[in-house]
């Protein structure tokens, strides 16, 4: 099958094409022909760097799959072929989805929507999911709650959508070309990160501040949110924040950190939500497999409006 392997560790001259051998499913899993799949920052890092995630050029890699089953094995339950379905890929030691076909457990895998196209599909499975758990899950979030969301990139405009449909009145940081986009997928109010102080918002516009914080973008944004957030309230991360705690402390804060672990559950939810017409995938562009070079730059860049689709079946 064609795949775009990883040589090396390194820069985006680390890719090539390659004819490797069509993977075997296993008795639970699915073996599924990939029709799109997306490039996420975490792409970018085990590309850079990826041995502390079990993986050894030369691989593939790549966490989202939207595509077709061609073949289960003896003990799948839940899945037959022909069947659409969309899911992210285990992370650790196993092989990703910049190929042909991909093998998957069917516990980490979902029907796809029947709305979306594939190349829609393939947005959402590591961002809609992450957002869901750090919303949903982790957040715990209630209608009439205020979230604060940092970065409305790929993981956070999804959770925009996440959070404005679960009642939640929804602050967001955003870059000046997605302030305006941040506000149409559900913000009350979309704070210009280069030009605005989120506290200074929160401060002015929200009286008691924050129920609930999500952060994406890490540093010490988190703990530099801790005064913008209500006593007892609750923090949600998906990268280790730094700083001094102090504040969180005194506030009686819950912090949570978040890897996300695969898992049907929470894809089931996203699917029904889009079917719905209550969830959009945001996507910035499209590009041929062969251009996940270029793909890489465009994420590890600014100025992206969502995410990063690689058309596979058209390679």
């Amino acid at each position: 099958m064609e795949a775009m392997v990883i040589t090396d560790f390194g820069g985006t001259d680390v890719f090539e094409r390659r004819d490797i051998d069509q993977p075997t499913p296993g008795p639970t899993e699915l073996l599924v022909r990939v029709h799109a799949s997306s490039v996420n920052p975490v792409d970018c890092k085990i590309r850079q760097a990826g041995s502390w995630a079990g993986i050894a050029p030369p691989t593939v890699i790549g966490y989202d799959v939207s595509g077709v089953v061609e073949a289960v094995g003896d003990a799948v339950a839940d899945f037959e072929v022909g069947d659409e379905v969309f899911y992210t890929p285990e992370i650790f030691g196993e092989q990703g989805s910049y190929a042909e076909y991909h093998t998957a457990d069917e516990s980490i895998v979902a029907q796809k929507p029947d709305s979306l196209s594939h190349a829609e599909a393939a947005a959402l499975p590591l961002a809609a999911a992450t957002a869901w758990e750090a919303i949903v899950t982790r957040g715990d979030v209630t209608a009439g709650e205020t979230v604060l969301i940092h970065g409305a990139g790929g993981v956070g405009a999804h959770a925009v959508q996440i959070a404005d449909e679960s009642g939640a009145t929804v602050v967001a940081t955003a870059s000046p070309q997605t302030v305006d986009q941040t506000e149409e997928l559900g913000a009350a109010r979309a704070v210009d990160y280069e030009s605005e102080s989120f506290a200074d918002v929160i401060d002015a516009e929200f009286d008691e501040g924050a129920d609930l914080v999500f952060d994406t973008v890490g540093g010490d944004t988190l703990v530099e949110s801790t005064g913008a957030t209500k006593p007892h309230g609750r923090l949600v991360t998906v990268l280790e924040p730094e700083g001094e705690w102090g504040t969180a402390y005194q506030k009686n804060l819950a912090v949570e950190m978040l890897f996300l672990e695969r898992d049907r559950r929470p894809l089931d939810a996203l699917r029904r939500l889009v079917d719905a017409g209550r969830l959009e995938p945001v996507i910035d562009s499209v590009h041929p497999l062969g251009d996940v070079a270029k793909a890489h730059e465009m994420v590890e860049g600014s100025g992206l409006t969502g995410k990063v689709v690689l058309d596979v079946a058209g390679r």
